[in-house]
């Protein structure tokens, strides 16, 4: 099987002119979450990542080419290596939304799990500057480690319904990252997240 990382990496890359895809390795993430939830047509999921309809041929264009997708008259489907790959990003993440908090910066918020991360972060202002450059206004860092969360760096405590409801909706063990993407937009801060956490599977 294509490893899931490097078919993120290739479904983003420059083509043959040169030109990089005005899409993020967060959207082809989300359009494999989309695609495998159901069967969903173009103009939908041109709706719901907020991409243009030559974009979006692009990206199902790769997403065939690379064997991870089908098309029908009723929509797109993933192919068995589709659902692997995405089956594979599944086991290094997972996402859910986060309520609105005094942690984050803004009020609509989507909390990634980065498993067994923690010894990457430093003081989480890399994962901050990657979900800016996503279009989020700012991510928050969490590391678990000694069977607490905690924000590196930060001695000020944390939001405890906030840290509870993380706690309950993905369990995250010693060793394990939690970004919180933040913006006014629940669609940007969950790119800004995933962009962040996909960043920080790469170091």
């Amino acid at each position: 099987m294509m490893e899931p990382l490097k078919a993120l990496k290739l479904v983003t890359d420059v083509d043959v002119v040169g030109r990089t895809p005005a899409f993020l390795e967060a959207h082809v993430l989300k359009a494999l979450e989309l695609i495998g939830a159901g069967s969903i047509g173009r103009g939908q999921l041109a709706k719901e990542l907020r991409l243009g309809e030559g974009t979006i041929r692009t990206l199902i264009g790769r997403l065939k080419g690379l064997g991870l997708l089908s098309t029908s008259r009723g929509g797109m489907a993933l192919t068995e290596s589709g659902r692997e790959i995405l089956s594979g990003l599944h086991e290094l993440l997972m996402s859910a939304d986060v309520p609105e908090t005094t942690m984050t910066v803004d009020s609509r918020n989507h909390a990634v799990l980065v498993y067994g991360a923690a010894s990457v972060v430093r003081k989480g202002i890399e994962q901050r500057d990657v979900a800016l450059m996503a279009g989020a206004k700012g991510a928050t860092t969490l590391v678990r480690e000694g069977g607490r969360l905690f924000m590196p760096g930060m001695e000020d405590p944390l939001d405890p319904k906030v840290i509870e409801h993380i706690e309950d909706a993905m369990n995250p063990a010693n060793g394990d990252v939690v970004i919180i993407g933040s913006s006014d937009d629940a669609f940007l801060a969950e790119i800004g997240a995933k962009s962040a956490a996909l960043k920080l599977l790469e170091l």
